[in-house]
């Protein structure tokens, strides 16, 4: 089952998951952009990919699959604390690619939703994808439990609904400064080296573009190269291309290289700084 609550999760014990109340509706969902510059699950395709992991869950709930010896072998415990963020590895083949920023490295819960999720996609030819890729074992055990499953009633068929919508009092308003708070992304002391790496504080040069400038220009499309490559959200990132532009404008730097080097020394930076913050910790991959 399904119901309508602040965003997505699937509770724990519970065969069935939430879906953000900003997808019921137009408006609501052009009010989410608006706040958070992008919409969870409003596009089609994506939308589907969340339901397909969210269903992992609630099918491991609704038959306590990781109660199983080999569940625990293959993905490990499920009881293990969640962390605050997690570091992933990029180039491990441990693990499935299904949700941006390398989630099924995030709890053993995610690694078996994520696994799920790639395992159900229909006309999926995972065994081709992940040949010789450890994960293999974890698609193929999700494919033995699911056939031995087929037709089973649930051993766990709470109609439990969690955080449902009308029981939340909260306001929008308090929602979403809740929201933007927890997206917060600070960018590290040392970011004016990055910035100096970038563009050039030469006072002389009247003739160039401004650094402020041509990032405003393009703050679109890197912002969403950045969002779509790290999986950190979209907010988080724009305040801190925000930061970036008023501390431009600040030092009064300019453009002294091609548009296209520019562009790419700007998306390396804004990538790896990222991609910093939540290894450290100061931006958490939110789980």
């Amino acid at each position: 089952h399904i119901w309508l609550s602040e965003e997505w999760f699937t509770p724990d014990g519970v065969p069935g998951f939430a879906i953000p109340f900003y997808l019921a509706h137009p408006r609501l969902s052009k009010l989410e952009r608006k706040q958070m510059l992008e919409v969870e699950g409003g596009r089609k395709r994506e939308c589907l990919r969340i339901m397909r992991h969210e269903a992992g869950h609630a099918i491991d709930n609704a038959f306590h699959l990781h109660g199983k010896r080999r569940y625990r072998e293959l993905f490990g415990s499920f009881d293990r604390p969640y962390p605050d963020w997690y570091k992933p590895e990029p180039n491990s083949r441990d693990y499935v690619l299904h949700l941006p920023a390398w989630y099924a490295q995030a709890h053993p819960a995610e690694d078996f939703a994520e696994t799920f999720a790639v395992w159900i996609r229909p006309g999926w030819k995972w065994k081709r994808r992940y040949g010789g890729w450890p994960a293999l074992q974890k698609l193929e055990y999700v494919d033995r439990v699911m056939r031995r499953l087929k037709g089973k009633l649930p051993v766990n068929q709470s109609p439990d609904r969690v955080e449902e919508l009308p029981q939340i009092e909260m306001t929008l308003r308090e929602h979403y400064h809740k929201k933007r708070e927890h997206y917060a992304f600070k960018w590290p002391p040392d970011y004016d080296r990055a910035l100096f790496r970038i563009f050039s504080p030469d006072p002389g040069n009247n003739s160039a573009t401004g650094a402020a400038e041509f990032l405003v220009r393009h703050r679109r499309t890197l912002c969403q190269e950045v969002a779509q490559g790290t999986g950190a959200h979209q907010y988080a990132i724009n305040q801190m291309y925000s930061h970036m532009i008023n501390r431009c404008r600040e030092l009064k730097l300019r453009v002294n290289l091609a548009q296209d080097s520019t562009w790419q020394k700007v998306l390396v930076t804004l990538t790896v700084q990222t991609m910093n913050g939540i290894h450290s910790g100061y931006h958490r991959i939110a789980l």
